[in-house]
């Protein structure tokens, strides 16, 4: 008796909990949103030298029919650092992601810029590449001392 009245009350509680079950229905998307057109969604820097210019711009038109606004642009690392345009860009209109990388690192880089926007696509990763030369001079805090030729006596 007591194994079929715990029964009866364990399937009363999976049902309840079944019922009770959220259906979540996914956002309806907005014909009118606001949408990235890139003239491309990756730089490469190719071989470039140290220290040399790593300014670079990822140009964009807002092909949907709202304002689209940019509320976050942030870079994989430190040494990837992106500026964003502060203002809405109208639809139709064009602007740039600024993009500065520090290229006093020596070697091979891949690294990201994520927009945080109100576009069809809230979050876009945007991707730049390249190789950084070394210093072809050394510098002389680095360099290895020399030993100094050793000096005989005077007679």
């Amino acid at each position: 008796m007591k194994k079929t009245i715990f029964t009866i009350g364990l399937m009363m509680c999976i049902a309840a909990g079944a019922s009770a079950q959220e259906t979540t229905t996914p956002n309806p998307v907005n014909p009118n949103a606001p949408k990235f057109k890139f003239v491309t969604e990756e730089i490469d820097y190719g071989t470039i030298e140290h220290n040399a210019d790593g300014n670079r711009e990822f140009k964009f038109t807002n092909v949907g029919k709202e304002p689209l606004i940019i509320t976050n642009a942030a870079g994989s690392c430190g040494c990837t650092v992106p500026t964003a345009p502060k203002e809405p860009i109208k639809p139709g209109e064009s602007a740039v992601i600024k993009v500065h990388y520090a290229t006093d690192r020596v070697g091979h880089f891949d690294k990201t810029v994520t927009l945080t926007s109100n576009a069809d696509t809230p979050s876009k990763v945007l991707k730049i590449t390249g190789t950084v030369k070394p210093d072809p001079t050394p510098d002389p805090a680095t360099a290895p001392a020399t030993t100094p030729t050793p000096v005989e006596p005077k007679k």
